[in-house]
């Protein structure tokens, strides 16, 4: 008898491992099951009740919970259902359906399953709404158990769900929509020249560093250097901190990083870029029909964002060329918190290499410090030590899904030690020091799926010392130049439907430039300060036709501009931009704007920064130099089909309110700052075919720039930055791992000033005597060409460690190129010409490595 009682018990204890290890198969199993049959077999199970009404549970399904206890059952069904289950006593249960639900989703195309950002959730019949955050889940609590959820985002079809389906929090329920292939046909961004560069719908040039491909000459991706590939940008000297935008100088550019404002730009005085481009993750160039929430830069703008989004994987990479070494990464501290960082420093003081000789001939032509082999031949040692470093670092931290904080730094560095000892024993000795200094921060809000807003501020420092010691200290020549400008801007979107959008947002800043020259024997000091604040007021409205085929943003920027004891200017700005579709191929764009800037760089020519960095920022004072302002318009047609892209576009911009002291005037005028403006009439057209691996273009620029100033005869002249006709052609190929270009830029030549003939040439009337020039900007230096080439090839060191080697050669024809041409006077009293050159036939070489 007792044998039977043990058998039953072993055979009921052997039933019950082997029921729950059945229910924990199937929970194990991606399959669901409707909760009502769930719940008949707990009540055999554990003989139990449970009271409910069919009507409530009948459409409900979950997975098998894995738990074994009936408390933990009963708690799992609660999460999957968020149904209300109440014991009444050891054995009767209740189950209703709560008023309220949470709810999670995770929006993805349902093309390429990516996660959609951005998308609005709105909740039917109530306030409430969220957005999609950057991996593209949303949550909400507290919704009506039947409520309805629209879900919209440009270029997907509107979706609708109820509460219902998205109960799960544990993971979030995909959702999928479905892409508008019409809406997509209407807004896809014509892309050209090579990967990673695109014409936006706004007229905008993006740069999409991640994705770029090649351009002849360079085997990284230059930020400065790319744009210089676009009709209507060039640099006629060559470097990146003097890039001219349709015949604009360089300093009425506004140059952003993280929506910080930069006053330095360059390294090596200009020849290499001061931005680190593997953390750059997009580059906006605008040319025209700018957006009202940007002020200054009356010429263009380069808006340069660095990697936005929190990334788990931890990602990084470093290399070297045979001018500088360099590394960055991307480091996940949670889910939420990220730390970004980047560095680079020159090997320029320690290696002297191919490409750093030809870099330095092309610096220190016509500077204090001779060419190579000039102190030999002179009996006199010189040592010169030059590097340059920058640092970069951000924090990247998202609230929740609809704040998110970030902190931007950027330090960049040159510096240079020039000493000279003669055969005597005397000694000169030259200092050089540029830095920026700048942090920012930032707070971007989605309150609702309609309504956000960003907050921005950051300050931003420029130094550059100059320090000469001649004659073993007998004289000293000390030169500062200072900014300090603050700023804080907010910014608010409202979107009043699918097709219009509302911008509103306040700017204001202010800028404190400190010239100082201090000179010993005879004894002179000059401090010159100034302070300009500005508030800016803006509102924008940005309208999309239902057709999708017409697109208007339009706005007005209010400017209020103070200089303490000065002045005091309130200008309105303007800014119109229309972009129309024609069948899908042909897009016309009409753009317009106003706009103004208060801080120049004079160029100074009489006491000058070792001869290399000439140029000093100022403050408008609205008489000797007044605020500058522009005014500008264009028409475009852009063209796309199949493998094909052609453009046309022609402008008229005015500026007015310029200095001959901010020109760069090396003539009869250069001293007398007088005031004035200057017009340009130009056109852009560029033509590219593209295939899989072929990408071949051409592209022409023609700009009529004149000045105009009251008080110089003739009134009207050629400008400084007259480049009539610019051409450039190149080609790219890949092929599988291997990436080569090649390309040949021409133009003809810019406009300089003469001496007059014969024994005119020189007034003996005055003292000390003077050149007598011809008509200002009368003659053309000889027309400009320059070939280059480089190649790439990429390929894998290690299962998730890919390398990268590039060689480039610039100027590959060595073609003697004059940049500049001048003329001065010697202790002789005699006329001295003064040419600048381009660089020569440049080599580098790159190695780079991504893990």
């Amino acid at each position: 008898m007792a044998k039977t009682h043990l058998e039953r018990i072993l055979l009921c204890l052997m039933l019950s491992v082997v029921c729950h290890a059945l229910r924990a198969q199937v929970s194990n199993s991606s399959s669901t099951v409707n909760i009502i049959s769930y719940i008949q077999d707990l009540e055999k199970e554990f003989d139990v009740r449970f009271s409910y009404v069919d009507e409530d549970l009948r459409s409900i399904f979950i997975q098998v919970p894995s738990s074994n206890t009936l408390p933990d059952i009963l708690s799992d069904l609660e999460n999957q259902t968020q149904l209300i289950i109440k014991q009444l006593n050891s054995r009767y249960h209740t189950i209703s359906r709560s008023a309220t639900v949470s709810i999670c989703g995770l929006v993805l195309d349902n093309f390429e399953k990516n996660t959609v950002t951005g998308a609005s959730v709105e909740v039917l019949g109530s306030n409430r709404s969220t957005v999609t955050g950057s991996d593209g889940t949303f949550y909400l609590a507290d919704i009506p158990r039947k409520a309805s959820l629209r879900i919209q985002h440009i270029g997907y079809k509107t979706k609708f769900v109820s509460a219902e389906e998205v109960l799960s929090d544990t993971p979030c329920v995909s959702i999928p929509l479905a892409i508008f292939y019409q809406q997509l046909d209407e807004v896809i961004v014509f892309k050209f020249l090579t990967t990673g560069l695109s014409r936006e719908l706004d007229a905008s040039i993006l740069l999409n560093t991640k994705d770029f491909g090649i351009l002849p000459g360079l085997t990284e991706p230059d930020v400065l250097q790319t744009v210089q590939a676009l009709p209507g940008i060039e640099s006629i000297d060559e470097t990146v901190s003097d890039i001219n935008i349709r015949g604009g100088t360089h300093d009425q550019n506004l140059i952003l990083w993280d929506g910080i404002k930069m006053y330095q730009s360059g390294h090596f005085f200009g020849l290499i870029s001061a931005f680190n481009p593997y953390l750059t993750d997009k580059v906006s160039l605008i040319k025209n029909g700018t957006s009202a929430q940007y002020g200054d830069g009356v010429s263009g703008i380069i808006d340069m964002r660095t990697k936005d989004v929190v990334e788990e994987p931890f990602f990084g990479g470093g290399g070297f060329n045979l001018i500088s070494g360099d590394f960055y990464a991307h480091t996940p501290l949670s889910e939420r918190l990220a730390l970004q960082f980047s560095g680079r420093r020159s090997v320029t003081d320690f290696l002297d290499t191919p490409t750093y000789q030809q870099f330095r001939n092309r610096v220190f032509q016509d500077t204090e410090i001779p060419g190579e082999g000039a102190a030999e031949d002179d009996g006199i040692r010189q040592d010169e030590n030059f590097y340059f470093y920058d640092f970069t670092a951000k924090i990247l931290y998202d609230i929740n899904d609809a704040h998110k904080a970030r902190v931007s730094f950027i330090q960049i560095n040159n510096s240079l030690d020039y000493t000279e000892t003669s055969a005597d024993g005397r000694m000169n000795e030259s200092t050089l020091n540029q830095t920026n200094f700048s942090l920012g921060a930032s707070l971007e809000s989605g309150w609702t799926a309609r309504f956000t807003t960003l907050l921005n501020t950051y300050n931003t420092r420029y130094n550059l010392i100059s320090k000469s010691i001649t004659a073993n200290g007998a004289q000293q020549l000390l030169q500062q130049n200072k900014v300090d400008e603050s700023s804080f801007r907010v910014n608010t979107t409202f979107q009043w439907s699918p097709r219009l959008t509302w911008l509103n947002g306040y700017q204001g800043s202010e800028v404190g430039i400190t010239n100082e020259t201090d000179v010993t024997q005879p004894d002179f000091n000059s401090t010159v300060k100034g302070v300009i604040r500005t508030h800016g007021l803006y509102s924008e409205l940005g309208h999309i036709s239902n057709d999708q085929k017409l697109r208007i943003k339009g706005g007005v920027r209010l400017n209020y501009m103070e200089n303490p004891g000065t002045f005091t200017a309130l200008i309105a700005e303007p800014r119109l931009n229309i972009n129309y579709t024609f069948a899908g191929n042909l897009r016309v764009e009409a753009l317009g704007e106003f706009k103004s800037q208060t801080t120049n760089q004079v160029i100074d020519l009489e006491q000058n920064f070792l001869g290399i960095e000439k140029r000093r920022w100022v403050l408008s004072d609205d008489t000797l130099l007044p605020i500058t302002r522009s005014k500008q318009g264009s028409l475009g047609f852009h063209y796309s089909r199949d493998n094909w892209y052609a453009s046309a576009e022609g402008f008229y911009k005015l500026v007015e309110g310029i200095s001959t002291s901010t020109q760069g005037f090396q003539n009869q005028n250069q001293f007398d700052g007088e005031t004035g403006s200057y017009d340009v009439k130009g056109a852009e057209a560029i033509i590219n075919h593209k295939s899989s691996n072929f990408s071949t273009w051409l592209s022409y620029t023609h700009n009529i720039n004149f000045y105009n100033f009251e008080t110089i005869n003739p009134v009207r002249f050629p400008n400084n930055q007259d480049i009539r006709h610019t051409v450039t052609f190149a080609s790219t190929y890949s092929y599988e791992h291997l990436k080569l270009g090649i390309g040949i830029n021409y133009r003809t030549g810019k406009p300089y000033t003469e001496p007059q003939p014969g024994n005119n040439a020189i007034n003996m009337d005055v003292v000390p005597n003077e050149i007598n020039y011809t008509a200002p900007n009368s003659s053309r230096l000889p027309d400009y060409f320059r070939a280059d080439a480089s190649a790439i090839y990429d390929f894998e060191l290690r299962p998730g460690i890919s390398a990268t080697a590039g060689v480039s050669l610039l100027n590959i024809l060595n073609h003697e190129n004059i940049l500049n041409r001048y003329y001065r006077l010697n202790d002789a009293n005699e006329i001295e010409t003064v040419e600048s050159f381009s660089l020569g036939r440049t080599p580098n070489i790159s190695f780079r490595v991504t893990f």
